[in-house]
């Protein structure tokens, strides 16, 4: 075997520079037609006689002339199965003399580090096995070039080689130098003198290269990327009135060396427009349109905004879905007065009867039956349509978080004032087996295992059983809730638990929890749902350290809790799991006396509330505070008070604040407690598929009022407050979360916890 590398593309050779040569050596004129007497082959190796044959469309008996033989020639070439083929007559003995095309043995990349084999061979056409040819390795080679063009390598240079083996194989080697990302290095702006070019590049979502962009990709070219900025700078001239605005051409020219890209944006800006006269126009029969006037966001004076326009559709479109026009169409008329710069707009609203709901068809579902997502339907067949209903039960079917995809289509019934709706869905698995391990800040190293079907034999229900052996804590449990108890929106469940918990760190002793609680829930309204629940525990503090506080020995024992509780709930969310928007608050309230040795009183409330500030962009304001207090003569012990610090006050440890022996540094825990936190979410770059964000915070809170006093205890009111950034990622594995955050209001003897890391445990 002797390897035959070819320099250049062009000049591949014995298949790559075939050429057809037609010889007619018979004497007689071109237009005096023969009859085939034989037909030879020469040159077939791996292509059968009689196939080549049917390729030619000539057989023995035909008339054969130059046209025949020509027609003939360009078959043969057209199977791509030939390097070279000629075709001679000679009194109608017909001669195809061919030359095979290679079989490819081998496809070998080298050269590339960036782009894996895998991804470079199912790009292409050419496959081991299959005949080798120009045309195809031409395409092969453009379609390799568009990849590396895709991730910003322009300056990319893929050669292909042939490597020749007997039987007439070859190998085919694509040799890649990958070069480096082309960047785009400058971003010009022509004709803009409203605004500068440094507002328009903030606008838009190609970057500048820099060097603090090495997470991001949004300095390499992509034309895509280019057609998306065009429609971001049009967009933000039509929400500042300047409703005359173009681009006249965005042009991007690579540099002779392939090193980077100047992009120029040629622009045309135009007057600004301020709104003239807003009205509507009805063709709705027996409907007045003045209750809709609310919906218009643009003034008479206001600067011209195309987004509020759009904005105030889209609310009058949801105002009349309410009211059961499901099929409404709204099409804002723009005037331009171009001598006085106003714009007068007239929303359009086309004729349409009100809508019925007809039916509902349920698509998808395999596993889940029809009534587990039919309940969450606040429409059923027969309602009067109304889309703020039909938004919510799509909300709701997402939030059983039983399918990969779940949307609602809306369609023409049987009748112009009849509707279809179609729920469908694409279920995902709903089972989980886990077994896990991790480390925890609170906890320390942890193993989990854990057994749970969230959709039990399709009916909605949820078993779990989990155990979780940690550092500092063990923990073994069993739930089942039926969420849909009597066939009716009334939840009941069932907890069974078994904890042994390590404080010693904190305040020297350990402590084992068994016990079980009942809960049933229902709503109240559209977003209140209240759950009651009663709890038997045996609560035991034990292995207290011959050191430990006397305010900790003076606890140790068994005790028995009996109580009653209640939860509250105001829910809002967009959603339940990643949340962007909405408002929840709580109120807990738990009574212990019904039986047993604990009587104590204890109440908890807050709210969590979410709001985008942009794309992203999530702000989470926490506000929460609780109280405790015992009655019939007996003071709170130590498993039933408040204690803070960990995920709830970054910047401390657990039980990091609050009351506190000095003379052990054991935390006693407390009666009252506040805290509060702002968080800012956002993107730091990498695609939104991956999880991963950034997170600034500040958090603050106090803990205090212990029921013992003496000399070595510090019980302090005053307020502490932390400040700090972390990263989060959902992994497949489970949740990672890395914070660091600085207490910049303390006390002296409060525990600090600069680093917090938790990893292990699931959403």
């Amino acid at each position: 075997m002797i390897p035959f590398y070819l320099p250049k593309f062009k000049t591949l050779a014995f298949c790559l520079t075939a050429s057809a040569a037609l010889i007619v050596t018979d004497p007689s004129p071109a237009w005096s037609a023969q009859n085939v007497e034989r037909i030879e082959i020469n040159g077939a190796q791996r292509i059968e006689e009689a196939t080549i044959s049917s390729y030619m469309d000539l057989k023995i008996g035909d008339k054969v002339d130059s046209t025949a033989t020509d027609k003939a020639l360009k078959n043969l070439f057209a199977t791509g199965l030939f390097a070279d083929v000629t075709v001679e007559n000679k009194s109608g003995v017909v001669t195809i003399n061919v030359v095979e095309n290679p079989v490819i043995n081998k496809i070998v990349f080298e050269g590339n580090d960036k782009i894996q084999n895998a991804e470079l061979l199912s790009e292409i056409q050419l496959r081991a096995r299959q005949v080798f040819t120009r045309t195809k390795i031409q395409s092969d080679v453009a379609r390799l070039n568009q990849l590396y063009r895709r991730q910003g390598r322009f300056s990319v240079s893929i050669q292909p080689k042939i490597i020749r083996l007997d039987q007439n194989r070859v190998n085919l080697v694509f040799e890649i130098q990958e070069g480096e990302v082309t960047k785009v290095k400058s971003i010009r702006f022509v004709g803009n003198t409203v605004y500068s070019d440094d507002k328009l590049r903030s606008i838009i979502s190609t970057k500048e290269s820099a060097w603090y962009r090495f997470l991001s990709n949004s300095d390499r070219y992509d034309s895509d990327r280019l057609n998306y900025d065009r429609e971001l700078m049009r967009n933000y001239y039509l929400e500042q009135g300047y409703a005359d605005f173009q681009i006249l051409s965005a042009v991007a020219e690579l540099s002779n060396d392939k090193d980077s890209f100047f992009v120029t944006f040629s622009v045309e800006e135009g007057a600004r427009y301020k709104i003239g006269e807003t009205k509507i126009q009805s063709a709705i029969r027996n409907f007045d349109a003045s209750v809709l006037e609310k919906n218009i966001i643009p003034e008479e004076g206001d600067w011209y905004n195309a987004e509020e326009v759009k904005t105030s559709v889209e609310k009058m479109t949801s105002m009349l879905g309410d009211l059961q026009y499901a099929f409404v169409d709204i099409r804002p008329d723009i005037h331009k007065d171009r001598e006085n710069k106003t714009i007068n707009i007239t929303f359009n609203i086309n004729e349409t009867p009100r809508v019925f709901v007809e039916r509902i068809n349920v698509n998808g579902n395999i596993r889940t039956l029809d009534k587990v997502i039919r309940r969450e339907m606040d429409l059923v067949e027969g309602d009067p349509f109304n889309r703020s209903k039909l938004a919510k039960s799509e909300r709701n079917i997402k939030n059983l978080d039983f399918f990969e995809l779940a949307n609602i289509d809306v369609s023409q019934g049987s009748a112009p004032d009849r509707t279809v709706i179609d729920v469908n869905v694409e279920e995902k698995s709903t089972g989980e087996l886990s077994v896990g391990a991790g480390f925890s800040t609170s906890d320390g190293p942890l193993a989990d295992f854990g057994i749970r079907e969230r959709n039990l034999l399709g009916k909605g229900q949820d078993l779990k059983l989990g155990a979780v052996i940690a550092g500092e804590k063990t923990q073994f449990d069993l739930s089942f809730t039926e969420p849909y108890f009597l066939d009716r929106d009334l939840s009941a469940g069932i907890d069974l638990y078994h904890t042994t918990t390590d404080y010693q760190d904190e305040s020297s002793y350990d402590q084992k929890r068994t016990g079980g609680s009942l809960r049933i829930g229902y709503p109240l309204s559209e977003n209140w749902r209240q759950t009651l629940s009663y709890k038997l525990l045996k609560n035991e503090i034990f292995d207290v350290d011959s050191n430990a506080s006397r305010y900790i020995t003076d606890q140790e024992g068994e005790r028995t809790t009996s109580a009653i509780a209640q939860r509250l709930v105001y829910d809002t969310r967009d959603s339940a799991f990643v949340t962007t928007s909405g408002l929840t608050y709580w109120l807990e309230a738990e009574v212990a006396g019904l039986g047993g040795d604990a009587k104590y009183v204890s109440a908890e409330t807050g709210a969590s509330y979410y709001y985008p500030l942009a794309d992203q962009w999530i702000l989470n304001v926490v506000a929460e505070t609780g109280a405790t207090n015992a009655y019939g003569g007996k003071d709170i012990e130590i498993n039933e008070r408040f204690f803070l610090g960990g995920s709830k006050l970054r910047g401390f440890e657990s039980s990091g604040i609050g009351p506190r022996d000095t003379a052990t540094k054991d935390a006693l825990g407390g009666n009252y407690f506040y805290r509060g936190s702002a968080e800012m979410s956002f993107p730091i770059g990498l695609p939104k598929e991956l999880g991963v964000r950034g997170h600034a915070f500040n958090d603050l809170g106090s803990l205090f009022n212990l029921d013992e006093t003496g000399a070595n205890i510090v019980d302090e009111s005053s307020l502490r407050a932390s400040a700090g950034v972390g990263l989060s990622w959902r992994s497949p594995l489970g949740p990672i979360r890395l914070d660091f955050s600085i207490p910049y209001l303390k006390e002296d003897y409060d525990e600090e916890e600069h680093f917090r890391f938790d990893f292990g445990t699931r959403f």
